[in-house]
């Protein structure tokens, strides 16, 4: 097997389990209160001049910059109001999510039975109701709309050492559970007639990872939510049936074509963690319900992130927060993979007294 290089691009590195000195971040950042906050420039009326700001001082955060510094006039997002009824959305950041109808254009079990994946494989129309909503009835399509946001000079290849990636929402898990809502897919997802189902929304995905597998990327990160905060949603039985081996034969076409996986996964992953490695995943970003140290200690440098808690962040506490840092800290210095995240997220109504603390600590004292 090849010697893999050290690259320039720290990110690269530490997905590879050669992270630096420095331990860098993946933070899930939606939170315009805590720009306007940490810059003291009104976010919404200055939305790129506030980011601008914001690059400065928290450079580990990466946040992209808009073009425009046209203000944002959305009046519900200015007050408490956390979601629209009307819509069945919920506020994210400056905006608002895609609507939460999962599952609404299915009543019964027997029509969950009585579709098919695949006559219906150009979801585009589906109104945000699946996440991914594409068309995917074939795999020409699939690559050239996603080929189309990396440079034509790339040709077939990203740069050599780049983190160049791109990302899927519904690796498989996610397919039935949003395509039927959860009360139908759990009531309906022991009866053998819904292995034809599967069997369809896997041959989707066929499609998707080939094109996949074309794209000039280094790594692809792979969504599927197979935990709650307890644990697993499905039996290891159901999941050895009909998740892990889609897995790792998807996977497996990426890693053919040199790229590797990153995992995504919210709750706690501690059930499947092993199996979703066996599948061939480079690493696993989650959620602080996780055990990251047991990951680290069981898998070798391996990608991780997710152990920070959001909620530590609202409650302001001068010393938890201090200890949630260090204890994050340690865990980096268990494993090169490691990146300092807030799995749960950092949204909109999290204590931006509280985040400044932890990116302060962060920029402090997080080194290996």
């Amino acid at each position: 097997m090849p010697e893999i290089k050290r690259s320039s691009d720290e990110r690269y590195n530490v997905f590879m389990g050669m992270g630096g000195k420095k331990l860098i971040h993946w933070e899930h950042w939606s939170n315009p209160d805590a720009e306007t906050c940490l810059t003291g420039i009104d976010y919404y009326e200055h939305p790129r001049l506030c980011r601008q700001k914001m690059r400065e001082l928290y450079p580990m955060l990466g946040l992209g910059i808009p073009e425009s510094d046209a203000p944002i006039t959305k009046s519900w997002l200015r007050g408490d109001i956390s979601s629209n009824s009307e819509k069945h959305t919920v506020r994210w950041g400056d905006s608002e999510t895609d609507t939460f109808l999962h599952g609404e254009l299915f009543k019964t079990p027997e029509d969950v039975f009585a579709f098919s994946p695949l006559e219906h494989a150009d979801f585009s129309k589906w109104n945000g109701r699946v996440v991914m909503n594409d068309d995917f009835t074939d795999e020409e399509k699939i690559y050239q709309r996603y080929r189309a946001y990396f440079p034509e000079d790339w040709g077939d290849n990203a740069p050599e050492g780049s983190s160049a990636d791109t990302w899927f929402y519904n690796t498989m898990f996610m397919w039935p559970l949003l395509t039927f809502g959860w009360e139908l897919f759990l009531e309906c997802c022991l009866d053998e007639r819904f292995e034809r189902i599967m069997d369809e929304f896997a041959e989707i995905n066929r499609r998707v990872f080939r094109a996949f597998a074309r794209l000039p990327i280094n790594f692809v990160t792979c969504h599927d939510d197979i935990a709650t905060t307890r644990g697993p949603v499905c039996s290891p039985q159901w999941m050895n049936k009909y998740i892990f081996p889609r897995y790792e034969e998807f996977w497996s076409i990426l890693k053919a074509s040199g790229k590797e996986v990153i995992f995504m996964v919210d709750g706690c992953v501690d059930a499947y963690a092993d199996d979703v490695f066996a599948c061939g995943a480079r690493g696993i970003i989650s959620e602080p319900y996780t055990d990251y140290k047991a990951i680290a200690r069981k898998h070798k440098d391996c990608f991780i992130a997710g152990e920070g808690d959001n909620r530590i962040l609202d409650r302001n506490d001068p010393n938890e927060i201090r200890a949630m840092t260090e204890s994050m800290i340690e865990t980096g210095n268990m494993s090169r993979g490691y990146m300092m995240c807030v799995g749960n997220h950092i949204p909109w109504n999290v204590n931006p007294e509280g985040i400044k603390r932890y990116l302060d600590l962060s920029a402090e004292l997080a080194f290996r």
